[in-house]
């Protein structure tokens, strides 16, 4: 389970931050999805929705000293608040800056971390009232997408089954007419398409792109 975020769709409403905000009841000061834009106010600004990856090789759950955080056979990475202890190695260790902890106003304490849990509770018992105070609704288990992904009005931001949001992605960017000439294209996406080739495809150059800029030459690495 991941989420994929759109940048050619992002525009910046914030409805996921406020959708995710909503369904959880997240503690003062703690916002587990954020909008972050580039070049802002300038040409080639983008706007991207940002919370925890979920990563397959996570290093919050690799640094953590107390092994609260944990991977669900769905791939999700969970924590146990209870385990918890506060050390804060998994904000440093997060590239995404997901592990946050709420603002109590007590001087240099944190409590207990909190962070995306791609809308699938915690150890608690599914659905239960423990759980939902501890880490907010589970619409996993109730056979629902996360609610930031499902609020988000032009579907920038994805969030389910990896391989099938890899698909969408995958065949957004080819119909825009652009894809195996874009860096590391052929490492992420480059495998055999299910259902046979895409149909739609755009043929015309892209005139946001930056000519002979490393995404758009096979030849270069980014600098």
């Amino acid at each position: 389970m991941k989420f994929i975020c759109d940048t050619e769709r992002c525009i910046d409403c914030n409805g996921c931050v406020t959708a995710c905000k909503n369904e959880h009841e997240t503690p003062w000061g703690v916002n587990r999805r954020r909008v972050v834009t580039i070049n802002d106010g300038i040409p080639g600004e983008r706007s991207v929705s940002v919370a925890c990856m979920h990563c397959t090789d996570a290093p919050c759950l690799a640094v953590c000293p107390t092994n609260c955080i944990y991977h669900t056979e769905d791939g999700i990475v969970l924590h146990s608040k209870d385990q918890c202890i506060g050390c804060g190695y998994c904000s440093y260790a997060c590239p995404f800056g997901a592990p946050q902890f709420p603002e109590t106003g007590l001087f240099n304490h944190r409590g207990k971390m909190d962070k995306c849990t791609f809308c699938a509770g915690g150890p608690e018992p599914d659905t239960s009232e423990a759980e939902f105070k501890k880490y907010g609704r589970n619409r996993i288990a109730e056979g629902k997408l996360p609610a930031c992904a499902e609020m988000c009005g032009t579907k920038a931001l994805l969030g389910g089954e990896a391989n099938q949001i890899a698909d969408i992605y995958r065949q957004r960017v080819e119909t825009r007419g652009y894809g195996p000439e874009l860096w590391g294209w052929k490492i992420a996406y480059g495998r055999p398409k299910r259902g046979g080739e895409i149909q739609a495809k755009g043929d015309h150059p892209r005139e946001n792109l930056i000519p002979n800029a490393a995404q758009n030459d096979t030849g270069r690495f980014p600098q």
